[in-house]
């Protein structure tokens, strides 16, 4: 009989294990076969003049996370800040911020896909408090928050400013940035850039100018940090 009953409330707890090692998987699954799906799309991309692909990785205006003191790589990624995928790869790319802040220079560039209604209100919301050197702050806050307001059919402009209000911005010069229409053009900016280099899903990611064509997150890894060595 006790044995009986010890057999029935374990049963829950495995069960929860096991889902959670699975949720897991299929997260880091997600992440890898996301950078696999866009190398191999644009893998056939016809080269473009090298001065003219390095401008559009990275312009002078382009969003840097984090700007290396002695710096010996570029990571850029084209990022949509609804996109699952890019939300899959958040912590890992913070994880190599982490690793290689010393070294490697991380810029972010805005690439909202039609297919997400928010995607776009994110983008200028991100912008906006970028004009007010909160970039990082906000990016960081729409990722944290992804799964409260991601593939909602309704707008989040106003949860958006929320956010702003939180991190302390000046709400006037936010509520300015948000209307002016050149704060969109500056996002869509970074979609033709994208879209010219050959970009056609989120998160793609360029390393010192080149398109990252790997198999694993640990490929990944390795690529930054031989790069990053030299």
């Amino acid at each position: 009989m006790n044995s009986s009953t010890t057999s029935t409330t374990r049963a829950p707890k495995k069960t929860k294990i096991v889902v959670w090692i699975l949720l897991a998987v299929a997260v880091i699954a997600a992440v890898i076969g996301y950078f696999v799906a866009q190398n191999n799309s644009t893998a056939a991309t016809p080269a473009t003049d090298a001065a003219a692909t390095e401008q559009q990785v990275v312009r002078e205006n382009s969003r840097v996370l984090s700007q290396a003191p002695d710096e010996k790589a570029v990571l850029v990624e084209f990022l949509d800040f609804e996109c699952e995928a890019c939300g899959a790869a958040y912590p890992f790319v913070e994880e190599l911020r982490a690793e290689h802040s010393d070294n490697v220079t991380f810029v972010q560039r805005y690439f909202p896909l039609p297919g997400h209604l928010n995607s776009m209100n994110a983008a200028v919301a991100v912008e906006a408090a970028a004009q007010q050197d909160a970039y990082e702050d906000m990016y960081k806050k729409m990722f944290d928050t992804q799964a409260q307001w991601g593939e909602s059919a309704d707008n989040k402009s106003a949860l958006f400013r929320t956010y702003a209000e939180d991190l302390g911005l000046d709400m006037a010069a936010y509520d300015t940035a948000v209307a002016d229409p050149a704060t969109e053009e500056r996002v869509k900016l970074d979609i033709a850039d994208g879209k010219a280099l050959g970009v056609t899903g989120t998160p793609t990611f360029f390393l010192d100018g080149k398109m990252l064509n790997v198999q694993s997150l640990d490929e990944f890894k390795a690529a930054v940090a031989a790069t990053a060595a030299n």
